[in-house]
């Protein structure tokens, strides 16, 4: 049953959706409060457009030396945020109750800056789901068909009506084939500072703060599973189970059983592709030996040449353009691709994420 506002309307699941990252952080909050949560904030030292300061909020429900975790978060790819944060929004609102010795906790918005700004990247332009490198693990290298369709990619020049994008690109998919060059494009590269899917130079303080705070509060416990919601691959409206386990392994017979086709593996023959330093798989090495599950919960939306190149020409804006220009077509694109206006796709999102979460408390404790 949907909660009720105060004037007795039911609160429908396009209702939970905010405007901007401002908005969505004060009813995350009041939302954490309602539902009897602790919560904290994890203070950054990028700024919003305004000046204003930035934070990843946490909220904690039960008890604080819990044996079993499950971890919900959002917005880690910035933009992306607008989806998750209005599933957490939904969830707290029906108030759950952990046992004794579980506890649920919410991180919303694990990219503030990308959220605030309308990017997907963070204030030094790095894509946060690359950032997290296994130790010893060089902040280097490049696909070579990434330094082949560099100059396509990150043209250093503003945004222009015309340019023939997609039909070059699709001289390039013709020519070397989709999966190689989705693979290639979006695996994460680390020599061109102000290119898409950037993985930066070194460990970002957003990521570290994130690390350092998981370590702090998840690592007593015996079993955790970890959901973490994003937007842009697969079909429209549907939601992907992606996973990092070996095809075949245990772990991922498992999730098959439970969730059927849902579930897919990070492949660029499948919906998503194989990533560089991914932030739920050293999440899983930080709290060993815990009993670790970590699911990426993808919503579809528009095709993938579509979102490349809304992803493309917001960031030739930020580097090359006005990037305070937050109402430029280029930023309203990308929030298009990434949260859509439909509100059947916004309904969806809320109810299949409020679901996979049902389901998953269900199984954990």
């Amino acid at each position: 049953m949907r909660p009720a506002l105060a004037s007795g309307l039911k609160i429908m699941e396009t209702d939970y959706y905010s405007p901007d990252f401002a908005t969505a952080q004060r009813r995350f909050r009041e939302a954490a409060n309602a539902a009897g949560a602790e919560w904290e904030s994890l203070p950054l030292a990028a700024r919003g457009p305004d000046g204003e300061p930035l934070a990843i909020d946490v909220a904690w429900l039960g008890t604080r030396q819990p044996r079993r975790i499950l971890l919900h978060t959002t917005g880690l790819h910035g933009i992306e945020g607008f989806a998750g944060s209005a599933v957490q929004l939904c969830l707290l609102a029906h108030r759950p109750k952990p046992p004794d010795d579980a506890a649920l906790v919410f991180m919303h918005v694990l990219n503030p800056y990308g959220m605030a700004w309308l990017r997907r990247f963070n204030e030094n332009n790095v894509d946060l789901n690359r950032n997290f490198l296994a130790p010893g693990e060089s902040f280097t290298g490049v696909a070579d068909a990434y330094r082949v369709l560099n100059g396509l990619l990150n043209p250093p020049t503003p945004p222009r009506s015309r340019d023939l994008f997609l039909l070059r690109a699709g001289a390039y998919v013709a020519r070397y084939g989709f999966a190689r060059l989705k693979q290639a494009i979006a695996e994460g590269q680390y020599e061109y500072p102000q290119g898409l899917f950037f993985g930066g130079k070194q460990g970002e303080p957003t990521a570290e703060a994130v690390i350092a705070w998981s370590r702090r509060w998840l690592a007593g416990a015996e079993r955790v599973f970890v959901i973490d919601v994003h937007t842009g691959l697969g079909p429209w409206g549907q939601d992907s189970l992606l996973t990092h386990y070996p095809p075949g392994s245990e772990r991922v017979e498992r999730l098959s059983q439970r969730w059927g086709r849902r579930v897919h593996a990070w492949s660029p023959s499948g919906v998503a592709y194989k990533i560089r330093g991914g932030f739920l798989e050293t999440l899983e090495r930080e709290l060993a030996p815990a009993d670790v599950t970590t699911i990426c919960q993808e919503f579809g939306a528009y095709r993938p040449l579509q979102t490349l190149y809304a992803l493309r020409e917001e960031n030739r804006l930020h580097h090359w353009g006005n990037a305070r220009q937050l109402d430029h077509s280029a930023k309203r694109r990308l929030l298009e691709v990434f949260c859509p206006c439909d509100p059947n796709w916004r309904r969806q999102i809320v109810q299949r994420g409020e679901a996979l979460f049902q389901d998953v408390l269900m199984d954990l404790l």
